[in-house]
């Protein structure tokens, strides 16, 4: 038997692999006197291939070896950079836009409760108001009227009162029969509770017990005037009612005469984007900075709503901002500079160290003649940096530079292969 050997040469960056196929033809006299002639070499070549014969006897086709031969100074030429592992802080500084606006919960929209015509105005755009301040004055029929109605409702509950009052004495006298108090007792359940629904319909309409007690004596012309009050206290930040206007409360589409915000307290609506979401949670700090990095305020996420916005594809973070000195304006735009990782500490990598071969997830490490594969387990991308779960230690040396160059020359060589089996 004998081995004829067939060289091939593929070339990647300075890279040569050899491939050998076996023969078994009947040596021939002119191949013996040739061989003769050779000497030393035949018998050189001689041990080789009682070598390979024996290595296909056992094995059969020759696997692929995963692993890529290259020498230091052809490693250089291709661009193959190696470093040492090491262990870094797993964090890093989002930079984001942001947005401070108004805390919806501190926002009040003032609207009339009964229509009218306004005939005085107490309060304007930019005026700050506490909680029970007067903003406006409104005359009302509909007002007026139901006052009127509540008015001869109470008397006509005190009458029956007294009238069921005289009723028991006179039953408990003897005087009167049962059907006669029991017809005042009627009487006087059924003016109470018409006075108790005019008393009801007074309150829906913002008239306080308080204004009730003193009805009776209230000055000629006041009955039909309500005072329109400012239910928080803050700032007016628009106001549409003109003196003299007249207003409805029938009306759902009528703007709100007044609207008041609490601006001691803003929201920082934060726009993240979808590869950082997941590294942005309640309890994350945030510092809040200008373009020119001047510091606004520091805080932490208080909550991240749970959709994305189908314009932006962005998910909203939100920030509640202390803004008791006012130094902050709503619509105001800035930067949101977000610490994410918690500090914990891991092997960090090039992303583009890691590359997928044959189906796993790899870096590949220097070997005795070249480079090898290393299966490795990534965990969290920060940016341009991959953490190591498992695969690569601290002071271990991996490629940081040529991962690509090596996967493809090692394609290359699997596939040379298979073509000669």
């Amino acid at each position: 038997m004998r081995l004829i050997c067939t060289l091939m040469f593929l070339t990647f960056a300075g890279l040569s692999v050899s491939a050998c196929g076996n023969s078994t033809p009947a040596p021939s006299a002119s191949e013996h006197a040739h061989d003769d002639h050779d000497g030393h070499d035949q018998d050189d070549h001689g041990d080789e291939d009682d070598h390979t014969g024996h290595d296909d006897h056992d094995g059969g086709e020759e696997e692929h070896s995963d692993h890529v031969e290259l020498s230091p100074e052809a490693a250089r030429e291709a661009g193959i950079v190696v470093a040492e592992a090491e262990i870094r802080v797993v964090s890093q500084s989002l930079s984001l836009p942001a947005e401070l606006r108004f805390d919806a919960d501190r926002v009040a929209s003032v609207s009339p409760l009964v229509s009218g015509r306004i005939e005085r105005l107490s309060a304007g755009e930019g005026d700050t108001v506490s909680r029970g301040d007067t903003l406006a004055t409104i005359a009302s029929r509909e007002l007026a009227d139901l006052k009127a109605e509540y008015l001869a409702a109470a008397t006509t509950e005190t009458l029956a009162r007294q009238a069921l009052t005289r009723e028991e004495t006179l039953f408990a006298d003897r005087i009167t029969s049962e059907a006669d108090l029991e017809t005042a007792r009627a009487a006087f359940a059924a003016a109470r509770a018409e006075r108790e629904g005019v008393e009801n319909k007074l309150h829906a309409v913002g008239v306080s017990d308080a204004e009730l007690a003193r009805l009776d004596e209230a000055l000629d012309g006041s009955l039909a005037t309500t005072r329109l009050r400012a239910p928080i206290g803050g700032v007016i930040a628009r106001r549409s009612a003109t003196l003299g206007a007249t207003v409805s409360a029938d009306d759902p589409g009528a703007p709100a005469l007044f609207t008041i915000v609490d601006d001691s307290v803003l929201w920082a609506d934060i726009a993240v984007y979808k590869e950082d979401a997941a590294a942005v949670s309640p309890g994350v700090p945030v510092r809040l900075m200008t373009n020119t990095g001047t510091l606004l305020a520091a805080g932490e996420i208080a909550l991240v709503l749970p959709s994305f916005d189908e314009t932006s594809r962005t998910v909203t973070a939100r920030m509640f901002v202390d803004n008791a000195d006012r130094g902050l304006r709503p619509g105001q735009f800035v930067k949101a500079e977000i610490e994410t990782g918690g500090g914990a500490q891991a092997v960090m990598v090039p992303a583009g160290a890691i590359v997928q071969v044959e189906g796993r997830t790899v870096v590949f490490v220097p070997a005795d003649d070249g480079f090898e594969p290393r299966p490795i387990t990534p965990g969290r991308r920060i940016g341009a940096q991959t953490a190591i779960q498992s695969g690569l230690e601290a002071g271990e040396r991996y490629v940081t530079e040529g991962a690509f160059t090596l996967k493809a020359q090692l394609e290359k060589d699997a596939f040379g292969d298979d073509h000669d089996h």
